[in-house]
């Protein structure tokens, strides 16, 4: 759900995302993109916080940072998200996406 929403937000235009697993895995040109300074909103879909872990390890801070499972999403290995629970949290994630960019949401 983290990476489908991370996609929305690009795909309409609210901000850019960009590979976190590269980032991790020290992929030169993400890690400096990472390191840029550029506004970052953090997307981690469980309590592992793959996203977190991969920032840090390139020593990079989220500007915000968003724990699906704090809203109440719960991760079923094997199954698909509820599509109906993604739109619920889509406006916190578009606002929060919004308020890094200094754009008004709508």
């Amino acid at each position: 759900m983290a990476n489908d929403l991370a996609l929305r937000l690009d795909r309409e235009g609210l901000a850019e995302m960009s590979c976190i697993a590269g980032v991790g895995g020290g992929v030169p040109g993400l890690v400096r993109l990472a390191q840029s300074g550029r506004p970052i909103l953090a997307l981690d879909g469980c309590r592992l916080s793959c996203v977190q872990a991969c920032l840090n390890r390139a020593g990079v801070q989220a500007d915000h940072a968003l724990l699906l499972s704090d809203q109440g999403v719960v991760k079923y290995k094997h199954q698909a998200y509820a599509v109906s629970q993604a739109e619920e949290i889509w406006p916190l994630i578009r606002d929060s996406a919004a308020a890094l960019s200094g754009r008004q949401s709508e």
